[in-house]
């Protein structure tokens, strides 16, 4: 014990094994959804049928990636983040890329080359630098809207904001449908309504594991309500024939070279910031940021990051990153990679044991998204948004990533807007030159339709 309290430095940042790991269930419980959803979205996506066992491959797969590197990013970086299937991402695999004519593997295999050509910026510097040179109050606009990101998706997947479709996928796979706000008329909303109010009452009273007892409670109501149930058998034996289901080449095929290198640079961008967004608002959470807002070691953690983009690609789960979730374990305390690693390993375990991991429901997992969201938004309050150079682009960051349920258009709109700014007011000299570039990127990111028109054919 004493070896693991000093390899993640329980000490130093003053924790405990016993917080650590109440830190990690708690992440794992309000991310274990992904390894249903994934295959899910994968598999809609790919025209599987309801029955396909790919679909099993796809969620054991899916388990098998988030943990083996959640654990790389605890030992590897010694940060409470945790990794799986990103969402958004997928989405554009399964739905966006294969309507343009992709197969799954070529889908998968855009995944794999844009993942290594954020592996090659994170080599040389490039990512970690970007993250340095962003202003604090877009750090800290990052990190407040990442909160009402969380909120908002909390507030969905417990079934009060609808868009449609399932509340899962991001809104604009839902396109020409209407967002609309429920009252509660069912029993599913009334229980998630009951765990909103159990979480807030468990945390305002300070009680230890607020978090992981509102989960557990509102789990069993849900259970003697109907709204979840045990299946009729927890057991069914997994495959990994996804592993290696991915085509370089299809996309330069299908699209041809110049739209291929557009289509890899506009997801490569989207994890490229995700990532960024993510890392920033978390650390500042758990309070392991610096002062300017920047995050030692860093570039351990998008090390990690870009690995696991690649690697889901190659095993055809799509690109892995780290998730927003990972502030739930923060709220619970966790602030060093051994909350990683006991999230890794329950993925591991929710290979075999998918069918009791489902059991639990989003209704229960939601209300702690809602909490986490407050808490991360809080950062909002060290934003001078009096002053124009960072209040407007802070507003149109924050709230453009929970609208367009898109953390990278939230991003690029705030970059954009402060750079504008910063011209027309002649602060020319306050822009950081990677600013410029990453500016730019973010232009072509938002006309990327437009582009492929000016294009010779």
């Amino acid at each position: 014990m004493d070896a693991i309290a000093s390899y993640f430095k329980f000490s130093e940042r003053a924790t405990s094994l016993a917080t650590e790991a109440r830190a990690g269930l708690t992440t794992f419980m309000v991310m274990v959804y992904i390894v249903f959803l994934n295959s899910g979205i994968l598999g809609d996506g790919f025209g599987l049928a309801a029955d396909d066992p790919m679909r099993i491959a796809l969620s054991a797969g899916t388990a098998l990636i988030a943990g083996i590197m959640t654990i790389a990013m605890g030992v590897v970086a010694n940060y409470p983040f945790a990794l799986a299937a990103g969402l958004g991402i997928n989405a554009i695999v399964a739905f966006s890329l294969t309507a343009r004519g992709l197969s799954p593997a070529g889908a998968m295999g855009v995944i794999v080359l844009e993942g290594v050509v954020v592996i090659l910026l994170v080599a040389v510097g490039f990512r970690e630098a970007v993250m340095n040179a962003v202003p604090l109050s877009l750090k800290r606009a990052i990190g407040a809207g990442i909160g009402l990101f969380i909120l908002f998706i909390g507030f969905a997947n417990g079934g009060l904001i609808k868009s449609g479709c399932s509340p899962f996928v991001p809104l604009p796979v839902c396109a020409g449908t209407l967002v609309t706000v429920s009252f509660p008329t069912t029993i599913a909303q009334f229980v998630f309504l009951f765990g909103l109010a159990l979480t807030i009452i468990l945390w305002v009273m300070k009680i230890r594991a607020a978090l992981v007892i509102s989960i557990i409670v509102t789990t069993i109501v849900a259970l003697a309500t109907g709204v979840t149930s045990i299946p009729g058998t927890m057991t069914w034996s997994p495959n990994f024939s996804t592993l290696g289901q991915f085509d370089l080449g299809n996309v330069f095929t299908v699209l041809g070279p110049l739209t291929a290198i557009l289509v890899i640079f506009a997801i490569m961008l989207t994890d490229f910031f995700d990532t960024m967004g993510t890392v920033t608002g978390v650390a500042a959470e758990a309070g392991l940021a610096d002062e300017d807002g920047s995050v030692p070691g860093v570039g351990r953690v998008l090390m990690v990051d870009s690995v696991a983009a690649a690697v889901g690609g190659l095993a055809g789960v799509s690109s892995n990153t780290t998730y927003i979730e990972s502030a739930a374990g923060v709220a619970e305390g966790g602030r060093t990679g051994f909350t990683s690693v006991v999230t890794g390993v329950l993925f591991l375990l929710a290979i075999l044991l998918a069918p009791l991991a489902g059991i639990i429901p989003s209704q229960a997992t939601a209300p702690a998204l809602v909490l986490v969201g407050y808490l991360m938004f809080t950062q909002v309050k060290d934003i001078n948004v009096g002053e124009l150079d960072d209040g407007l682009p802070a507003l149109l960051t924050m709230m453009l990533m929970p609208l367009t349920y898109d953390i990278t258009v939230g991003i690029g709109a705030g970059f954009i807007t402060w750079v504008l700014i910063k011209v027309i007011r002649g602060k020319v000299a306050e822009v950081h030159p990677l600013m410029w570039i990453v500016t730019l990127g973010f232009v072509i990111f938002f006309l990327q339709a437009w582009i492929p028109q000016f294009l010779p054919k």
